[in-house]
Parts: C-alpha cells; structure tokens; sequence
C-alpha cells in the first residue's frame, strides 16, 4: 500500500496520505508546562519547515498549556500520551489536534475507549505508535525475540481494536532504533494497512550517527514508495531535524525548492578557509526561498568546471574568489566579501 493509496488524515489544518506531500514532524525538547519557553522553540522549528509538531503531555498543567501554545503557534500540535490515559482526555478537551498513543501503554480496553471516544467526538486522529522497545511480552516469545513480523502484528492488534470500537480516523507508526528491522516492518506493514505512515528511526542517536541512521533508514522505506509524514529523531536542537527532514525528502525529489548547496571535498589545493565558508553558505541560504543550485568550490582550476553544474558559485583563490554563473565567471571578489556578494546576488535573484 503504497502513499498514493493510503487513506487521507487531516490534523489540523494539515493533510497526509493519499499522496499527498510528505510532511515534517519534529518534537519539542523544552518542558511543555513553560508556555513561553515552548512556544519559542515551536516558533524556530516553523521557521526551520516543520509542518507538525508534537509535545509531550504528562501532566494536567502540560495539558492545560496546550491551549496556550495553540494561540500561538500556526502548525498543527499533537500530544504524546505514555501511560495515563487521563492525560490524553485531557490534552484532546484542551485542544490539541491529533493524539499519538501506544494503546498497549495505558491500561485496559475501557482506557482506551474513553480516549476513543473523545477523539471521535471532536474528529482528531489518533497516531498509534508501536515501539520497538516496548513489544509485548507475548510477541517476544512467539518470533523468539524484538522481529520486524512482531512489531507489524503489535500494531495491527492495536489498529483492530480502535476499530473495533468504531473509530478509524487513524495514523500507524512503528519505530525500531534497528534500521533495517525498521525497514522491512514497514515494507510488511505497508502491504496490510491503508492508514497512512508517520515513519522515523527511533533513537537514532547523536546529531552525526542519528542523521546517518535517519537518512539510510527514511531513504529506503521512501524510495519505496512508503511513508506519509516523517520525523528524523535527533539527540540536539530539534531545527537540526527540520533541516536534515527536508534534505531527505530533496534528495528523493520529493519536494522541490530551497537552494541545494553542493561543496568540493577540499584538497591540498585549498587556497581559501573553505570549511568554514561552506558551513556560512549552508546557513545563509536557510531562509531565502529559491530552488536553486549553489557550489562552493575550493580552488580555480575545478571550481568553475565543477560550478556548471550549479546556478551560481563561489571558488576560492588566495585571499580572493570568483563569483561563477552557469560556469561562467563574473567577477572576482575579495575572500571577506564573498559570502555577502553571493547573498546579495541571491537575493536580487532574477530581478
């Protein structure tokens, strides 16, 4: 079942599935109960390109605060419930617009109806999160430890029984640290469910191993055709999962837009602090909207060949480098001017 066939879920003011874009969820690392603290962090992720957000609801003030930080914010918020169901009545009464919750964590059948239930009654769908680190007892012993079958059967029981108390106004998410156990779970479970998938490789650790992790596992499973909505789990400033998210999905061509920023390897060649400007680059073009190819090149003898290939470049000489369009070079400008030039020139872009 692959995205174009999945079944459409709204949150908010957002839609996934069905082919539609895939969108960016992060998560807040701030404590939900500080309004001003959270809504700030929220207010960066926006501006980074995250679509959804998700905070963490432990408690009756946090629930409380999810009221406040939806004045605020212009992105749809979706609470995350672990084991008191109370918490999850609570976040839906006070606004929030999808519930993510493992039905396997919060007590009976009755909890989990009464959860049901208010969802349905305001129309918020539910995100059913199976964790590879939390798989029933049961299931460990029936495929002799954590599988990829095991995870796939916890969370269609757990689909089947939301069902079968009427609601299907659902969102399956199944999450392993295990890359490629994480990867064959969602080829099987996108082949036996419609809902659609919010797909992420679970502690994936550091800024450096969590991205690698991230983008060899969110790669594989949407190059395949899977994945509804996806969240790249990073041990750091939840902006750097935006940034990595919506690499991802550009590398796999499915988004367009924002300026692509390419860079040579840097040789004994380099003539120019080329690390750093590169990095500068990378930042600088964060906030200008234009689908574009930017090189930053380290010396004159490839720079320009290499820059063709690219809407404009900069290449690095001594003290100075040349600004390149479409290979061709315009001018040279000083090593301390360089980044500024090719802001401005970004900026009056096509003008």
């Amino acid at each position: 079942m692959h995205r174009e066939h999945t079944k459409v879920v709204k949150i908010g003011d957002k839609i996934i599935g069905g082919g539609n874009p895939v969108l960016i969820q992060s998560m807040t690392n701030t404590r939900t109960e500080d309004v001003t603290a959270t809504v700030e962090q929220i207010h960066r992720l926006e501006a980074a390109g995250c679509e959804i957000i998700r905070c963490t609801v432990p408690t009756q003030e946090a629930a409380e605060a999810i009221r406040e930080i939806k004045k605020q914010i212009s992105i749809p918020l979706v609470a995350d419930i672990h084991f008191d169901y109370k918490m999850a009545l609570a976040a839906i009464e006070n606004g929030a617009d999808k519930i993510r919750i493992n039905p396997g964590n919060i007590g009976g059948r009755d909890r989990v109806e009464a959860v049901v239930k208010a969802a349905k009654e305001r129309d918020i769908p539910i995100r059913v999160g199976v964790n590879s680190g939390s798989l029933e007892k049961e299931l460990v012993e029936k495929y002799h430890g954590v599988t990829a079958e095991g995870i796939v059967e916890s969370a269609l029981d757990k689909v089947r029984m939301i069902e079968d108390i009427g609601y299907d106004n659902l969102v399956v998410s199944i999450k392993s640290s295990n890359v490629l156990m994480c990867v064959k779970a969602h080829e099987i479970l996108a082949e036996k469910t419609a809902y659609p998938l919010h797909v992420g490789i679970t502690e994936s650790g550091t800024v450096t191993s969590g991205n690698i992790k991230s983008s060899i596992g969110l790669g594989i499973i949407l190059y395949e055709g899977i994945g509804d909505t996806i969240r790249v789990s990073l041990t750091g400033d939840p902006v750097e999962e935006i940034k990595s998210a919506k690499l991802i999905l550009r590398t796999l061509g499915l988004r367009k837009g924002g300026i692509e920023v390419v860079s040579c390897p840097t040789c004994g060649r380099t003539r120019i602090d080329l690390i750093s400007l590169a990095n500068q680059v990378e930042n600088m073009v964060q906030d200008i909207p234009l689908d574009l190819k930017v090189a930053v090149m380290g010396c004159v003898v490839n720079g320009p060949g290499e820059a063709k290939e690219a809407d404009i470049g900069i290449a690095g000489g001594v003290g100075e480098g040349l600004l390149i369009k479409k290979g061709e070079i315009i001018r040279k400008v000083p090593e301390d001017k360089l980044l500024e030039t090719l802001r401005e020139e970004l900026l009056n872009w096509g003008k």
